[in-house]
């Protein structure tokens, strides 16, 4: 499985880390995915969605018919 948002898509990010001798070592910034069950109303069943905690607190907010309208995704 890809360390990718099912929802936004985002994935890991590439920087450094940085010594106090400014010394650079090449390092990923991986996205915070949760696992996490959604009851969706209009099926009437239950879904699991691998995604960030920001996407969730997202979908909180707007609901899931909204953002994957806005993502241009569909549910399997």
């Amino acid at each position: 499985m890809s360390r990718r948002c099912e929802l936004t898509g985002t994935g890991p990010m590439v920087g450094y880390n940085v010594s106090h001798a400014h010394n650079k070592t090449k390092r990923r910034f991986l996205p915070n995915l949760q696992k996490k069950r959604v009851w969706v109303p209009e099926e009437n069943r239950w879904i699991t969605i691998k995604a960030t905690a920001k996407a969730f607190k997202t979908l909180d907010k707007k609901g899931l018919y909204t953002m994957l309208k806005e993502n241009e995704l569909k549910l399997k």
